[in-house]
């Protein structure tokens, strides 16, 4: 076997790299977007073990849903780009680019077993450039397939050097092949097919039987005419070895998909569920299809003869040539069975990335046939310049399709110029249509595909959801009725799942999704929960959408069930734990709503909701202790989210009940910076100067704050209570309280408050009905009785020396310190997921509270130690104003 040059490997790879370079500036479409941008087995916060635990889509083998599809090693792969570049498109695409170039200088040496020289680097060259690679190494998925490639040659090449000079067996290749054909079979389930081509290579190229030889030597043994050749007995072991390996390997395989084929719908393969002969004749008319011609059945029987008649031909004698056809068919027809949908259906019907190492087998029949024509010297000349054209429109073929890979909405509209009667395009064209936003069109598309096939549930729930999104709730639930009528109705004793697409199920989620935004609706969305529970009771999906649901009718134990009964099914999911602790919120029970929070953190330590609202609960608690790990996970919170405002205006709540005053005046600044606007922080902001007697500070902070929000009762309270007792304006704090009084006339401070404005400016008959006023607000309040008795003493006593009642106000009176404490955002965290789940993803339940450390809800003991020396202050001041009150 002659060795691969370094001009050779240069001349394979810059091939390749002209060819696809363009590739490098193509996305994430069709596949991809499952495999790479939706699957959480690539970020390095999910554990190395999920790969082997997975399938490689990143479902756990054990769930149903799963495709079984084991590629623990490509995905492997995927994990490596994710980590130097995360999702950059093109890092993948470059990687396969070069496996590809690896792959056609594996494939180079291989032919040298079989072509000569100059052969073999005609059907290597073309293999590098044939176009029906572009779903191969354009399609980032098909790294599968350029794995499987490299360690299925390699695995050939290795067991090629398992005969000595002496014809004596070699059993370290033999055992390296084994491995090799292991780490394949892990890349991608093809693999394993080598094992077949290494045993042709044994019987009819390594020990050089032909057919009629084969058949004389087995009735010669059969009927004991001569003894056992040694040779004979060699090669049988070598083939036991390979035989009992492969067996192992499948065996493994089985248990790893425990047992069970994935679940795939007449949506997928219609061939699948197709009556006979119907479902016989198009998958034989696939095989044809995916090769050469396309006349139906009569294509099948032509393609079959063919394959037959090359077979047989070269199967009859042990020149080079037909050695090389047999090993070419086996590379032909080997590798493709699995994908042949003869054995078992597997989840398409026609896909180009599958026929990436059959194309091998074609590749060294056209050089062998490029070879056998140029023997003729007239045609010599010809047949170079017929490849040298091949070659270049082939080169060119591949670079124009790349462009195809470009975005989805390439891919899908160039396939449907090609099949216009495929709803399935006509879905992914809309899909590709959606994700850019442009509802229209892509309900046109949507629409076309209910058009082509009426009994498309996916394209009824694609339509439903579209039409939600354009805001046309009516048209959308009609859409979704006539896809719930789609639906297989269920049949005692017949199992449901293996009749629907999992998938599919999801029209009763989204259904119920849009009726429930009706209140008087809920228990009819709840119905359509239950009925998706009871068709499929392992669906979690309908398990989270009804515990929400629960929740917003106010059913806590029945939500509370709801979710553990999801976690019965599924402990990993960290959504299910976070919803979990909202129930348990509203269940006023704290100790289990954060035990369940730190669940969700355990499982996904960036689990955005469950660290803003468990450090949030944590705050709340009143407790100092949590207050440093509160601080963490606020921290690693605005990381995930830096344009939340909400996060820094809760470290800044922090910092406050800390005494750390210079760290709540950065934070709050910096939620400031982030909103303007923000009602909470602006105040915060303000009582953080007050209280650290920064009142020239507080102001424009209140200014801003009431500029925002000019209703803001406890910022006019603040600002009337600094503009009377530290800047001595009364009649800016005057304004101030006839604001609050003018938008909540019952409110008892900023009346009491005005009442006092009045007698500082000496007008004690206003005063007086004011304070009468109050005291029918709060008939109550001792203090207010005791400012009335004080003024109407005072009164009198003016009466009686014959003053006037109302006089110029005098410096020196004070008014009463107001209560303030802090107010939250009314906006809050803002809650994550999609109402529609038809992509199956989950939603992340309610939020925590509306408004974080609300005024309204419980307060720390920092908050009651503070209101407590407030109210020391007050009464304080009260008996100055007393005092005042009482003096002549």
């Amino acid at each position: 076997m002659a060795a691969v040059s370094w001009r050779e490997v240069l001349l394979l790879t810059g091939l390749v790299v002209g060819c696809y370079w363009n590739s490098l500036s193509c996305g994430f479409v069709f596949d991809d977007v499952s495999a790479i941008l939706d699957n959480k087995d690539l970020r390095p916060s999910t554990p190395l073990k999920n790969l082997f635990l997975n399938d490689f889509w990143g479902t756990p083998m054990s769930e149903e849903r799963s495709h079984k599809s084991y590629r623990p090693l490509t995905v492997l792969t995927f994990r490596l780009n994710y980590l130097c570049s995360e999702l950059s498109a093109a890092s993948y695409h470059l990687l396969n680019v070069l496996l590809h170039a690896l792959v056609c200088v594996l494939f180079l040496r291989v032919c040298r077993l079989f072509l000569d020289h100059r052969h073999s680097l005609v059907a290597a060259l073309l293999f590098a450039v044939h176009p029906i690679h572009t779903e191969a190494v354009t399609g980032v998925v098909g790294r599968a397939e350029l794995l499987s490639s490299i360690f299925f040659l390699a695995a050939f090449l290795s067991y090629t050097k398992s005969t000595s000079p002496q014809r004596a067996i070699v059993w370290t290749p033999i055992l390296l092949t084994v491995v090799l054909v292991a780490v394949a079979t892990l890349c991608k389930e093809q693999g394993i097919t080598v094992v077949g081509i290494c045993c042709i290579y044994e019987v009819f190229v390594a020990q050089g039987f032909t057919l009629p030889l084969l058949l004389d030597t087995v009735r010669h043994l059969v009927l004991g005419k001569d003894g056992f050749p040694l040779a004979l007995l060699q090669t049988l072991l070598k083939l036991m070895v390979l035989v009992i390996s492969t067996l192992l390997l499948v065996i493994v395989r089985v248990q790893v998909i425990q047992s069970q084929l994935p679940v795939f719908t007449r949506f997928d393969n219609p061939a699948a569920v197709s009556p006979t002969p119907a479902r016989q004749l198009t998958f034989n008319y696939l095989l044809p299809l995916n090769s050469v011609l396309d006349t139906r059945n009569l294509a099948t029987l032509l393609f079959y003869t063919a394959l037959a008649l090359l077979a047989v031909h070269s199967l009859r004698h042990r020149h080079d040539s037909a050695k090389t056809v047999i090993m070419a068919l086996s590379l032909l027809v080997l590798p493709f069975v699995p994908a042949s949908n003869l054995f078992f259906p597997v989840g398409f019907v026609v896909a180009e990335r599958v026929l990436y190492v059959p194309s091998m087998g074609f590749c060294v029949l056209v050089a062998l046939g490029f070879k056998l024509l140029g023997q003729k010297g007239v045609l010599k000349k010809l047949s170079w310049l017929m490849m040298a054209l091949l070659l270049s429109t082939h080169a060119v073929k591949t670079f124009h399709r790349n462009w195809d890979w470009e975005s989805e909405y390439t891919l899908f509209t160039a396939a449907l110029k090609v099949n216009k009667n495929n709803a399935k395009l006509w879905n992914n064209v809309g899909h590709a249509l959606e994700n850019q936003n442009n509802y229209v069109m892509a309900l046109r598309y949507f629409l076309q595909a209910t058009q082509v096939q009426p009994d498309d549930i996916g394209a009824h729930m694609n339509v439903g959801r579209t039409y939600k999104n354009l805001n046309l709730s009516r048209e959308a639930e009609e859409a979704y009725l006539v896809a719930k009528a789609l639906m297989p109705q269920v049949i005692p004793g017949k199992k449901y799942a293996t009749r629907v697409a999992p998938n599919h199920l999801n029209v009763y989620i989204n259904l119920a999704n849009l009726i429930r935004a009706n209140e008087s609706r809920l228990e009819e969305a709840d119905q359509l929960y239950r009925q998706a529970i009871s068709m499929r009771p392992d669906f979690k999906q309908a398990y989270i959408s009804r515990g929400e649901l629960l929740l917003k009718m106010n059913k806590l134990t029945e939500a509370r069930d709801t979710y553990l009964r999801a976690l019965d099914l599924d402990k990993t999911n960290a959504d299910l734990w976070y919803n979990l602790a909202i129930v348990h919120i509203e269940m006023k029970e704290p100790r289990e709503a954060l035990i369940n929070f730190n669940h969700a953190l355990e499982l996904s330590p960036r689990h955005k909701l469950a660290l803003f609202n468990s450090a949030l609960l944590m705050q709340e608690s009143g407790d100092p202790k949590f207050w440093p790990e509160a601080n963490r996970r606020f921290l690693l919170y605005v990381e995930e989210e830096p344009q939340d405002a909400n996060g820094y205006f809760n470290l800044g709540m922090l910092a406050m009940d800390a005494n750390e005053d210079e760290a709540a005046e950065r934070w709050m600044k910096k939620a400031i910076r982030l909103k303007p606007s923000f009602r909470s922080a602006l105040f915060n902001l303000a009582l953080l100067y007050s209280q650290a007697k920064r009142e020239t500070d507080a102001l424009p902070a209140l200014d801003e704050l009431l500029r925002h929000h000019p209703e803001h009762i406890k910022g006019l309270i603040l600002k009337g209570d600094i503009l009377m007792n530290h800047k001595k304006d009364t009649q800016g704090a005057k304004v101030c309280f006839q604001r609050i009084v003018a938008l909540d006339p019952g409110n008892v401070q900023g009346k009491h408050n005005l009442c006092v404005v009045y007698f500082e400016e000496r007008d004690l008959p206003r005063a007086e009905s004011c304070l009468v006023e109050t005291l029918a607000m709060a008939p109550n309040e001792e203090y207010v009785k005791r400012h009335l008795s004080i003024v109407r003493g005072k009164m009198a006593a003016m009466s009686a020396a014959g003053q006037p009642l109302k006089t110029q106000p005098r410096e020196g009176a004070a008014v009463e310190e107001v209560e303030v404490e802090a107010q939250a955002e009314e906006e809050g965290a803002k809650q994550e997921g999609s109402g529609e789940n038809a992509n199956g993803k989950q939603k992340n339940g309610r939020k925590l509270a509306k408004e974080a450390s609300s005024a309204d809800g419980g307060k720390s003991a920092k908050d009651i130690n503070d209101i407590e020396e407030k109210r020391a202050a007050a009464l304080k001041r009260l008996e100055e104003i007393e005092r005042l009150l009482s003096s002549d």
